[in-house]
């Protein structure tokens, strides 16, 4: 006779690739009526609040905001810099790779995309060979995601940088980082990245509809190159403004900067290093999970070789329809929600239902790491779906190591 759904009780946990987990003082600093947007205390805050999200980032450069999600960013960052009839080069490894190169189509660039797949890092040679073909320097800007939450793979983006300069490029350096900041190391200004997209629900830990565009004085150089760029997008106005609204090119999203600045105060309290080291080592836990399922099973991680893999997701493989089975078990029985397989096979195609993804990014600590690594080892038990054993004891070794 089939098990009975767990009763309802407990929180629940969404360790999908984001949104993440949202701390309660971020969730708390949101609860409170609309305030004044023309003077006092939130206008008042801007300009901490700025300089703080640009330690994040690592950058003493400029940055935009916008009420908006990650594609809006996206559109944000190309607008300014790329005109109709632009080319960029796009080397991709997932899902949103295309989807930023299917973007600045959309605005009419010409794209030269690179397709490493989704399971391999890029070869950066073949880059700047791309480069070096483009003698009349007709490429404008090279658009990179340092972290494809679809496939999990993490690229080097210092190398990125170090393949354009050895074809002597003058090329943009775009990156997407999305997936990453707040959780993956990322230098933007000792790696050479010209322009950063990232949005604020996932290492950020805020409720979605904050974009953000970092650049650098190269970046607004080009901007001025621009015959036009809607006054909403242009980052001009935003990235130095004389007002508040100027900040929003209107309105503000009032309880999302309040949300924002607890956040951060979060970030700086643990400082960057220990943020970075705390996502390294709750990766390594989730991985050697992995590692010990593998041994015995079908279970396989995405992304081969750790030096190429993300810190805030980890994409996985199983035999479909195991994928989906595991997902909804584990949702049903345990309030476990993890994140469906995206980007790596049709939803139509059957094989879609072999791929599932673990969000470990953001506000996560070691116990809830090792509560979604102790559910999917239920769900597959449940399922009968075979894994290696000693999962959990491998985890917990990575996690009671001392912190570096």
């Amino acid at each position: 006779m089939p098990q009975s759904p767990l009763p309802a009780a407990g929180r629940g946990y969404l360790a999908i690739p984001g949104p993440s987990v949202m701390p309660d003082v971020v969730l708390n600093a949101m609860h409170r009526p609309a305030p004044n947007i023309y003077a006092g205390a939130l206008p008042d805050m801007m300009p901490d609040l700025v300089r703080d999200l640009k330690k994040v980032a690592r950058t003493q450069g400029h940055v935009a905001l916008y009420i908006s999600n990650g594609h809006g960013a996206w559109e944000a960052a190309l607008s300014n810099v790329i005109a109709p009839g632009d080319t960029v080069l796009v080397p991709t490894t997932g899902h949103f790779g295309v989807g930023w190169a299917g973007m600045a189509q959309g605005l009419g660039a010409q794209t030269e995309m690179i397709d490493f797949g989704t399971s391999s890092p890029m070869d950066m040679a073949r880059i700047t060979a791309a480069l070096l073909d483009d003698t009349d320097h007709k490429i404008k800007a090279v658009l990179a995601v340092h972290v494809d939450t679809s496939s999990s793979v993490r690229t080097d983006i210092a190398a990125l940088r170090a393949a354009i300069d050895a074809a002597g490029h003058p090329a943009l350096l775009m990156v997407d980082c999305i997936a990453s900041l707040g959780c993956d190391v990322f230098e933007m200004d000792a790696w050479g990245v010209d322009i950063m997209v990232t949005g604020c629900q996932k290492g950020l830990m805020v409720p979605p509809g904050l974009g953000f565009v970092f650049f650098n004085d190269k970046a607004a150089a080009a901007r001025t190159q621009m015959a036009r760029v809607s006054s909403y997008w242009d980052w001009g106005p935003r990235a130095n403004p004389q007002d508040f609204y100027q900040y929003w090119n209107g309105t503000a999203p009032t309880h999302h900067v309040y949300g924002l600045r607890a956040a951060l105060d979060l970030i700086h309290a643990e400082g960057m290093q220990a943020v970075w080291a705390r996502h390294d080592q709750l990766a390594r836990a989730v991985w050697a999970a992995c590692d010990a399922w593998a041994a015995a099973g079908p279970l396989r991680m995405n992304v081969s070789d750790p030096l190429h893999r993300s810190r805030a997701v980890t994409a996985l493989r199983l035999d479909a329809p195991m994928g989906t089975a595991l997902r909804d078990w584990t949702q049903t029985h345990l309030g476990l929600t993890l994140g469906i397989g995206l980007g790596m096979a049709d939803r139509a195609d059957p094989a879609w239902h072999g791929f599932f993804r673990l969000g470990h990014m953001g506000h996560v600590n070691g116990h809830m790491i090792m509560g979604l690594l102790g559910g999917i080892e239920a769900g597959m038990t449940a399922l009968d779906i075979p894994h290696g054993a000693g999962a959990l004891s491998a985890a917990a070794a990575v996690i009671s190591e001392a912190p570096t």
